[in-house]
């Protein structure tokens, strides 16, 4: 009798897996029903600018022009803070050394601010002000879209001929871009100038679930499974942020983003023809 309440606290959490996986399947199944071929880009018209270092207004550049830098970053940010300036600083001093050891070495750098209730962007443009504009701009959103908008919003505005995808709190360490650049020259010839290299986390995955509780767990497991089912089977990490693009795999994957939350990253996977891939870790 003893081991009632343990039966039924894995019950419980056996249903709640269920449950969260049945709802994510309804929420996908509306959003494929309701989705148009082609979503517009909202932007607002207070989005359409960036401060230059000197406070003045710009018009923000658009990914169907030329690329003019070899590296775009783009860093979404929501109340971001207080992690954000520990990872702009390692990105930051990987990046000036490495153009002060290569000076034909272009990049910039993108945060977007998601609609942050804290002084996100303020402690971004100190950065502007620091390296200038031509380097570091700051887009600051509206209002809140999600991880995905906040990328799209990113990567439309950017001009680098490859586009990396990098998280605000520093999870992934900076100088691994370089392995990404590897594996992204390794799938060269590309097709339509298409590719991807998608970074990945999975070989921490025994290390994560030690620090999980036993319901953490069984979500990810659960999601990871629906996730196979449903949209790829090559990717063992889907959800890493660190990504690395060509500039017209990233114009038509973005293109067809319909999910601007947290999901939009798997949602990438499942649209249209999948651009080649190369997985990291």
């Amino acid at each position: 009798m003893a081991l009632l309440p343990l039966q039924l606290a894995a019950l419980g959490a056996v249903l709640g897996v269920a449950l969260a996986i049945a709802a994510l399947i309804l929420v996908s199944l509306v959003a494929f029903i309701t989705a148009t071929e082609m979503p517009p880009l909202h932007r607002h018209e207070a989005e359409r600018f960036f401060l230059n270092s000197g406070g003045q207004r710009e018009a923000l550049p658009s990914i169907a022009a030329a690329p003019t830098k070899q590296l775009s970053v783009v860093v979404p940010s929501y109340n971001e803070e207080k992690r954000l300036p520990v990872m702009m600083d390692e990105a930051l001093g990987y990046l000036e050394e490495r153009q002060k050891q290569d000076p034909t070495f272009t990049y910039e750098l993108i945060v977007v601010d998601d609609g942050s209730e804290d002084q996100t962007s303020k402690v971004a443009f100190k950065y502007c002000q620091k390296y200038g504009s031509d380097k570091i701009r700051v887009i600051t959103l509206v209002k809140n879209r999600g991880k995905g908008g906040a990328v799209k919003m990113g990567v439309f505005s950017s001009r680098g001929k490859k586009i990396l995808m990098a998280d605000a709190d520093g999870a992934t360490k900076f100088p691994d871009v370089e392995k990404l650049e590897k594996g992204l020259d390794e799938l060269q010839p590309w097709p339509d100038q298409m590719a991807i290299a998608c970074g990945s986390r999975a070989h921490l995955q025994k290390e994560s679930i030690a620090q999980r509780s036993y319901f953490r767990t069984l979500l990810m497991y659960g999601f990871h499974g629906l996730v196979w089912v449903l949209c790829v089977r090559g990717i063992r990490d889907t959800q890493c942020g660190f990504k690395l693009l060509t500039r017209e795999a990233a114009r038509r994957t973005f293109s067809s983003l319909h999910v601007e939350r947290w999901s939009s990253y798997v949602i990438l996977y499942c649209k249209g023809e999948p651009p080649n891939m190369y997985r990291l870790g």
